[in-house]
Order: structure tokens, then C-alpha cells, then sequence
């Protein structure tokens, strides 16, 4: 790792106002995922600018919405209980992540903002596209067993990795931005984007801009919802697949339904398309087949994911099993 300075900042003004200035600038908060990227080479920074001492690690469970400080750990998020009540999914995304330790130390925008885990990204002596531009993507014909089947390009087939991200997709999340121009909101919808041919360019960030807080609606949807992981391990592992679901039924007719996934896109995947296949029928393992088989009919496995296709319509029976009283 190579020299770097090293700010504190004393309100979000400040650090947003560092960053713009300093040249090489990025925020650092619990660093559980920044340090280890200028550890290996995969991410250089010439200036940290630490925003510990911000006044943005707020949690409020209010009448219409969940409001989370960038700055807010994952620990305290999890384990906040209007979240557990009001937004089982958000809590149980969260403590299926990472370990209690760097629980204790992530926060919520660093969560949001971490890299993919794909090897030839993470080795700095690997081409890789997303740290190169231009330079290829040797997991297409490499080793992509953790690799997308949605959402891919010739650029890139990298997955992101947050499990926060895909509960927050099925939940409509705000991301709040601060930067040189000033405030603004951006749904997560379009917080993250496409590869194409620029998978460099992961978020609708622009230069200097910091997370200072994520809005959640509160709604009754949100409080029946489940996050379902599947893993290698039980602990400390990232996704290989996982579902975030929100349901609503009534008797067995499906009122409304969120859904969204993990380990198998290039960002958290959400398929409105999915959605609408289910949303007014009754809830059978019929309609949930048929909606699996919407989900990965534009899907481009490789040699080594090809199972992530049967997997995920697996997982997502699973989970709208549970939700809906199938099982």
C-alpha cells in the first residue's frame, strides 16, 4: 500500500468540500472494504477523508419512512427494533453479511459502495475491465463460478455484492447524496448501473459526492418480508444466490409482491416483469414456477454458473413459499 493523507472532516460540508478539493480524495468511515482494495492494489487514493465524526449515523423509524445515516454501522441497523419489526427483510440482509466484527464497523454507505469480489478484479496483476477500462474481462472465459447470468456485457460479468443493496431494490429505497453541487436523492433504482462498456463506472455518484443518508418507505408490504441467502459457508461468505421478498396477500390472491436478487446480477437485480407475473393471481407453486422462469429467460450463464439459473428459481420458490404460507 502506498502513502496516502489523511483528513478528518468536521461536518458533511467539509468533506464534501475536501474531496472536491484534494486531488486523489475518497471518504473513509469503518474502511473494512476500502483499506483492503489499496491493501492490493485494486483501488489507489492519495487523501482519506475520514467522516467518523459526522453527524450521520442516525436511525428513525418515523411514520412513513425508515431513515438510515450513511454513517449508521450495519450492527446498529440490524439489530435496531423498529427495523426488525417494520423491516425484517433490511435486518436479516444485514446479519446474514460479512462477521459481527466488521458489522460492528461498516457502515451503511460503505456497505452500498463496496466492490465486487471478483478475483481477477481483486488482483491487481489480473486485466480487468472495471479497474482498466479497456483491458478485458478474463472471467468469461475463466474461472466465473460467482459470476452474473443477468445484466452482463463482454465488459464485464462481475456481481456486486452487498446484501443491503438488493433488500433496499425490493424496497424502494432513496439513496441521499451530498456533493460540490449540492443536495439531491436518488432512487436506487437507478443508483447502479449496467456495465455496458464502462463497468468502471458502478453508481450514479458523481465526483466528490458522499452518502449522508438512505430512505426506506414504510410501508405494510416492507413488514412482511424475508431476505434468503445461499452461501458456501455459513458465515462470512458473500451470496452465490439470494432472494429479498415482500408479500401481500389476500387469502391465497397476491396483492402486491417486491422482489429482488442477489449473486446472480451485475447489479441487485429487480425484474418488474416478475413481479407482475404473480401480482393479482392466486399464489401456487404453478404461477411461482412461472415467474422463475420469467426471471431467467434472458439470463447468460458461463460454464462455471450455469447452475445459478436453476438455483435462483429454487430460491425464490423457497421464499415466497415461506411468505405465503405454501410450506
Amino acid at each position: 500500500m502506498r502513502a496516502f493523507g489523511y483528513t478528518v472532516a468536521r461536518d458533511p460540508a467539509e468533506a464534501v468540500r475536501l474531496a472536491a478539493t484534494t486531488p486523489g480524495s475518497t471518504f473513509v468511515a469503518g474502511g473494512t472494504d476500502l483499506l483492503n482494495l489499496m491493501r492490493d492494489g485494486a483501488e489507489t487514493h492519495d487523501h482519506l477523508v475520514d467522516v467518523n465524526r459526522l453527524d450521520l449515523g442516525g436511525i428513525t423509524v418515523g411514520s412513513g419512512a425508515l431513515r438510515m445515516g450513511g454513517a449508521a454501522r450495519m450492527r446498529q441497523v440490524a439489530e435496531h427494533p423498529g427495523v426488525r419489526r417494520e423491516f425484517p427483510m433490511l435486518s436479516e440482509a444485514l446479519l446474514a453479511s460479512a462477521s459481527p466484527q466488521i458489522r460492528t464497523m461498516a457502515s451503511i454507505g460503505g456497505n452500498l459502495l463496496q466492490r465486487t469480489r471478483c478475483g481477477y478484479f481483486r488482483d491487481a496483476a489480473s486485466p480487468c475491465a472495471k479497474r482498466v477500462p479497456g483491458s478485458g474481462c478474463p472471467a468469461i472465459t475463466g474461472q466465473n463460478r460467482g459470476h452474473a447470468i443477468l445484466g452482463g456485457s463482454e465488459h464485464c460479468i462481475a456481481t456486486h455484492p452487498s446484501d443491503l443493496a438488493v433488500a433496499l431494490t425490493a424496497l424502494d429505497a432513496t439513496v441521499r447524496l451530498l456533493g460540490p453541487g449540492g443536495e439531491r436523492a436518488v432512487p436506487i433504482a437507478g443508483f447502479y448501473l449496467l456495465p455496458g462498456s464502462t463497468p468502471d463506472r458502478e453508481t450514479a455518484m458523481r465526483p466528490g459526492e458522499l452518502i449522508t443518508r438512505v430512505d426506506v418507505p414504510r410501508t405494510a408490504l416492507a413488514g412482511q418480508s424475508r431476505y434468503l441467502k445461499l452461501r458456501d459457508r455459513a458465515t462470512f461468505e458473500f451470496a452465490v444466490v439470494s432472494v429479498a421478498a415482500a408479500l401481500r396477500t389476500r387469502g391465497n390472491v397476491v396483492r402486491d409482491v417486491r422482489l429482488a436478487f442477489g449473486g446472480v446480477g451485475t447489479r441487485p437485480w429487480r425484474d418488474t416483469r416478475v413481479e407482475a407475473a404473480l401480482r393479482g393471481r392466486p399464489l401456487t407453486p404453478q404461477a411461482i414456477d412461472e415467474a422463475g422462469r420469467i426471471l431467467v429467460r434472458d439470463a447468460k450463464p458461463y460454464e462455471g454458473n450455469r447452475f445459478k439459473v436453476e438455483l435462483v428459481q429454487r430460491a425464490l420458490v423457497s421464499v415466497l413459499g415461506e411468505l405465503g404460507g405454501l410450506r
